[in-house]
């Protein structure tokens, strides 16, 4: 544990955030007892338990009655609904397919190095891919990963690229997201992703920016996806 400035509790929380980015504890797993917790921190277990809570309350471990508490594996995917309505040729909702158009490495500019926590042109690969239904592109996304974490990338064919990045990421760099900052914008398609998206050039298109963190805070990706603004939604539960 480090910074001994924090209270004893954010320095468990710290800790164990970072256990779970470094691998030793696993996503969709439980994590060790109170008891087997208390003896390895040498602390009370109300402060241990205060700093669980914590986690729980942030949506990172969830609780299980009589199981333990589990490491949450968050699904992000699911999240381009709350804002795009896409449907089959049948009317059927669907999940779009993915597939990666452009890999390569680059030197980070300006706001894709602040976006990562990064120095300016330090190395980031660059991927470009559009996700699709029925073999129609309906969203264009970029995407920049710093290289020094995502190098094995560089040596897997595009096509062998799977639908969902962030297990994808985690299978071959060990690098696991917990959670994502989306900002959402609307802006005229230019003539590039008017012909990608199959759209007039200068019609409205939403772009979503996303950071996605590993559970200990570190900036992992930076995405932007843009899709039609005719098929956009919004949609929130307030209670």
């Amino acid at each position: 544990m480090t910074d001994t400035r924090l209270p004893l509790y954010q320095r468990l929380r710290d800790d164990m955030l970072a256990k779970i980015a470094s691998g030793e504890w696993s996503p969709g797993g439980a994590i060790p007892t109170e008891a087997e917790l208390t003896k390895h921190y040498g602390v009370a277990v109300g402060t241990l338990r205060r700093a669980v809570d914590t986690l729980v309350q942030d949506g990172l471990m969830e609780r299980s009655q009589g199981r333990g508490t589990f490491i949450r594996r968050p699904n992000f995917d699911g999240s381009l609904f709350r804002f795009f309505r896409q449907i089959d040729n049948r009317g059927q909702r669907r999940m779009p397919t993915g597939r990666v158009l452009l890999r390569r490495t680059e030197s980070a500019d300006h706001t894709i190095a602040e976006a990562l926590g990064l120095a300016k042109e330090t190395s980031v690969i660059h991927l470009e891919r559009v996700r699709q239904i029925d073999d129609r592109n309906v969203y264009h996304e970029e995407i920049w990963l710093p290289t020094s974490r995502f190098a094995p990338l560089l040596e897997v064919d595009p096509d062998d690229f799977g639908n969902l990045l962030y297990p994808f990421y985690e299978s071959k760099c060990g690098q696991l997201i917990a959670s994502a900052h989306e900002t959402l914008s609307v802006e005229m398609a230019d003539r590039a992703i008017a012909e990608v998206l199959e759209i007039d050039a200068g019609q409205p298109v939403v772009m979503i920016e996303r950071i996605a963190r590993g559970y200990d805070g570190t900036p992992l990706e930076y995405r932007r996806s843009r899709g039609d603004a005719q098929t956009f939604r919004y949609q929130v539960d307030i209670s």
